[in-house]
């Protein structure tokens, strides 16, 4: 793992060779008691024209709250990208994000916010976390794939396979075929979101919850897709709340 410099107050943690294998980290506000880690992890139907910058907004909130706030970069779709070189990526951020409370004696518990995509590889990637927040999360990729949500993001991420041509692949990648989530999980969804359907939400959720499984649906009318990550949106105090509750800040 190498430690780069960043203009914008942040360090950079690269965790591979590829320009896109980094993790910016914010530190919290000085002063704030510490709550731990929060990764802000991306969406954009894991295509290359979009990034890391999309979670940059949501970083004041969580440094305000006393979060280290750390947002990752990943190989997509079109550059490196796919299943599973995406999701080994952010598992590859999460183990260097760890390494480096180590190396400065620091800890807490870890929080991953995921939006769209972000939102599936949150869920992925949760026997990683001491809670999720997924935000519109891409749920089922069997689904997906049969629907062609995303204009056909599934089957790009997918290298182009159907779920029945490779039925381990989507096993492995898809949060509604995988073993549900052993942390707390909140998902927000918007009811009127045209990107991702509410409607794999709550089947998740509901599904989840007869299995026992700590996963809870709060689901905002008239809220844009792209709207879930800008922090001035009515949703995120009830966000906020709910993370204070599941995750108190130590004594």
């Amino acid at each position: 793992m190498t430690v780069l410099a960043h203009p914008a107050g942040c360090r950079v943690l690269r965790y591979g060779d590829d320009p896109q294998q980094v993790v910016e980290v914010w530190p919290a506000v000085p002063g704030k008691p510490a709550r731990g880690t929060a990764v802000l992890v991306h969406g954009g139907y894991w295509r290359t024209p979009w990034a890391a910058d999309l979670m940059h907004s949501l970083v004041p909130a969580f440094t305000g709250r006393g979060w280290r706030v750390a947002v990752p970069e990943y190989r997509r779709i079109g550059s490196g990208g796919g299943w599973p070189a995406t999701s080994d990526d952010v598992a590859a951020a999460l183990a260097a994000l760890d390494e480096d409370d180590g190396e400065r004696g620091r800890g807490g518990p870890v929080v991953l916010v995921g939006h769209s995509a972000g939102g599936h590889l949150a869920l992925v990637h949760a026997r990683a976390a001491d809670a999720v927040v997924a935000l519109a999360p891409v749920t089922d990729l069997v689904r997906g794939y049969a629907e062609g949500i995303g204009n056909g993001a599934v089957a790009e991420l997918m290298g182009g396979a159907s779920p029945q041509a490779d039925p381990a692949a989507y096993l492995a990648a898809s949060p509604r075929q995988r073993p549900w989530p052993a942390c707390p999980v909140l998902v927000v969804h918007g009811t009127d979101d045209a990107r991702v359907p509410v409607e794999h939400s709550r089947d998740y959720v509901a599904t989840a919850r007869s299995d026992g499984a700590p996963v809870e649906l709060v689901e905002p009318a008239s809220l844009d897709h792209m709207a879930l990550i800008d922090p001035a949106a009515p949703h995120w105090p009830a966000v906020h709340t709910w993370l204070a509750t599941t995750l108190p800040t130590p004594p």
